[in-house]
């Protein structure tokens, strides 16, 4: 199994960073954590969810609206993955979710609870 654990949100000014983290744990983190594309969605109020990155291996992807902003890194050692976030804008306000999906899975199957992440202007 895998258990996904978020940390980190809050609230921030408009231009500001915030760093947003996420444990994986349990047998199955343990073992084959390294076989799992992780990655990082969100969801605001009355919109649908959103693909912000992902990680798998050595490469990485990012949603249109975060790229050049937002940096996505995992810790195969530790079962972790952080999103980092700079020059947060007011739109960047929602619920951040860390999910992952094992090798071969084209849908994510692993979702930990979200991270509430407030931009101010």
């Amino acid at each position: 199994q895998v258990q996904l654990a978020e940390s980190g949100g809050g609230l921030v000014q408009a231009g500001g960073s915030l760093r947003v983290s996420c444990e994986a744990t349990g047998r199955t983190a343990l073992t084959h954590f390294t076989l799992y594309t992780v990655g990082w969605f969100r969801q605001a109020p009355g919109r649908e969810r959103e693909f912000i990155a992902s990680a798998y291996g050595g490469a990485r992807q990012y949603g249109d609206s975060v790229k050049g902003r937002f940096t996505i890194s995992r810790d195969d050692v530790k079962k972790t993955v952080s999103l980092q976030m700079n020059n947060l804008k007011p739109e960047d306000t929602a619920v951040y979710y860390c999910a992952a999906k094992p090798r071969g899975q084209s849908e994510y199957t692993n979702w930990g609870q979200g991270t509430r992440v407030t931009v101010s202007s």
